[in-house]
């Protein structure tokens, strides 16, 4: 019932900032935690920001904030000062209580890919 869309993905250098945007289809947006994933190629998928209560996994604290505007169904990923391992499908997702664990995620968007070169 709750379809989720990022946009903002896409090819930039190392030290350059991009921001990824999420997009939810329900009315009752601001009931949900919604959180950030991202999954490099050949790894599993990890955990990168939640906001419920906002929090940044350790490797992107300090570079990447997290943060939503009720009124647009929206999220945003902002990620500064971007790195070769920050190469990643990065997708949003929505659930009932703030968590760090991806089964604990009930609405995932397609994913959208960033790609940080040297």
């Amino acid at each position: 019932q709750v379809a989720l869309v990022e946009s903002g993905g896409g090819l930039v250098q190392a030290g350059d900032s991009l921001r990824l945007s999420c997009t939810a289809s329900t009315r009752a947006f601001s009931t949900y935690t919604m959180a950030w994933f991202r999954q490099p190629p050949g790894k599993d998928r990890e955990f990168v920001a939640v906001l419920r209560w906002s929090g940044v996994a350790d490797p992107a604290r300090g570079r990447f904030s997290i943060s939503r505007d009720n009124a647009k169904n929206t999220v945003y990923l902002q990620m500064n000062s971007l790195k070769p391992e920050d190469t990643a499908v990065y997708y949003c997702a929505a659930g009932l209580y703030r968590s760090t664990r991806f089964t604990d995620y009930n609405y995932w968007g397609q994913g959208t890919q960033v790609t940080v070169s040297s």
